[in-house]
């Protein structure tokens, strides 16, 4: 299995409860799709770059997990389309 890292910006505007639900549904898609979540790092709320769906600030979080090379392609296409998610990027970790 070879390792990833998945870092995903949810929407400022959520709730606490609402960032943990999301969170724990990215999560899930990891194992869905045949991963391992490993560590999960919250960054914290920071200012954007740029506007995003006229949205300045975001609620960053790091996601460590291994998996085949599937499993990226697989979270990649349900993250797309979850409301709350402003931006993710899916990186494969060197070995």
């Amino acid at each position: 299995m070879d390792k990833y890292e998945v870092t995903v910006i949810l929407s400022a505007k959520l709730e606490e409860e609402a960032r943990g639900e999301a969170l724990n549904k990215v999560k899930a898609l990891i194992e869905r799709f045949g991963g391992v979540v490993g560590e999960v790092a919250e960054w914290g709320k920071k200012k954007l770059a740029y506007d995003i769906k006229r949205e300045s600030e975001g609620y960053y979080y790091l996601i460590n997990f291994e998996g085949t090379s599937e499993t990226p392609n697989g979270l990649e296409s349900r993250i797309r389309i979850m409301e709350p998610v402003l931006r993710y990027l899916v990186v494969k970790k060197a070995d």
